[in-house]
């Protein structure tokens, strides 16, 4: 049964793990919003289950469905791409969408004694759409079905809004974020009322991350204002890969040179330098008109690989060499992401990792 705590995460112990960390699960809301993938709605089913396929062997991986028919239908698919249904927990939660990443629990841990939590930060469809009031509830289900401590994350008497793909850690402290997703107060404004340090705070009390690297802007065609799992990701403790456009005369070049300058002027909470490697840019995918967020940096690291969105690219390859070199102690597998980016977002948008116990 949730418990509802007074006190912090990080004042009992507690702070995020970095994705890299051992998972006891990864959590995945099952596609069926169409106007996510207009058009394309039934071969995103069979992209999602290829990401369960890869998944699982290494750890559990548990969906959420809307109904007995769409899990019927979740298990026909799992069961013709070869997923032993045993690694599979189907969990009876409506969504509004499958953006797991942004709207599911963001977990916490502590080490002694070993106990995994839930910061419960509130969720509003990214400041944009109107559509968010199954999604904002996942949490407290998850928490309440799992037996798991919900901590709900409050700063000056108000819930803070804050979506996972907003941040991202290395475990030991430090975090990443973007400016123009945390502090714009013009487009898809989260939280008004706080600024830089107001939200300093509540990485530090409720993530254990009290240490914050600003990057400046998100790329373009993200629909969520900056998130940075599109454009900057840590893949160890003191090491970043950070997207690169080449093109001078493509509108990312700019932003993402900046983001780069500022990271090399940064320090880890330990004083010392970044590692940073510069990670491709696919060429820019277009949907009527409208660029999409397409980034080999929306990878998800699970146990037993690391999935990268690929989209039949020239730098596909490159980018996957550069991830399998940084990462020794796990397969890197290519996911077919050109209809997946459709939906604005791929691999890390779509799942949340539950850290082991």
């Amino acid at each position: 049964m949730m418990t509802h705590e007074s006190n912090t995460p990080a004042a009992s112990g507690f702070h995020m793990p970095a994705e890299w960390d051992e998972h006891e699960a990864t959590w995945l809301g099952w596609p069926h919003n169409r106007t996510d993938w207009p058009g394309k709605i039934a071969p995103i089913h069979w992209v999602y289950g290829e990401i369960v396929r890869k998944i699982a062997p290494g750890e559990i991986v548990r969906i959420l469905v809307n109904s007995e028919r769409h899990e019927t239908q979740v298990r026909r698919i799992l069961k013709r791409v070869g997923v032993d249904s045993g690694r599979v927990e189907l969990f009876h939660f409506p969504t509004n969408r499958g953006w797991t990443r942004d709207f599911g629990p963001i977990f916490v841990r502590r080490n002694e004694p070993r106990e995994v939590a839930i910061a419960r930060f509130r969720f509003n469809a990214w400041a944009k759409y109107p559509d968010w009031d199954l999604d904002c509830h996942i949490a407290e289900r998850v928490a309440e079905t799992m037996g798991r401590r919900i901590f709900h994350v409050r700063h000056g008497g108000e819930d803070v809004v804050l979506e996972g793909g907003a941040i991202d850690v290395n475990g030991c402290g430090t975090l990443l974020t973007t400016e123009e997703c945390l502090l714009d107060d013009k487009v898809q404004v989260r939280n008004p009322k706080l600024g830089r340090g107001d939200i300093e705070q509540v990485c530090r009390d409720y993530l254990g991350a009290g240490h914050v690297l600003w990057l400046a802007r998100g790329i373009v065609g993200d629909d969520t204002h900056g998130h940075v799992d599109d454009l900057c990701r840590f893949v160890s403790p003191g090491t970043v890969v950070l997207c690169e456009e080449k093109n001078a005369g493509d509108e990312n070049h700019w932003i993402l040179e900046e983001n780069r300058e500022r990271l090399e002027g940064f320090r880890l909470q330990d004083g010392s330098r970044i590692d940073v490697v510069r990670l491709p840019m696919p060429e820019p995918l277009y949907l009527d008109g409208q660029r999409l967020p397409a980034s080999y940096a929306n990878f998800y690291i699970a146990n037993s690989a690391v999935l990268v969105p690929t989209f039949n690219d020239p730098n596909d390859r490159i980018a996957l060499g550069i991830l399998a070199d940084l990462f020794r102690d796990r397969p890197v597998v290519g996911i077919h992401a050109v209809d997946l980016v459709w939906g604005l977002g791929t691999l890390h948008c779509l799942t949340q990792q539950e850290p082991a116990a």
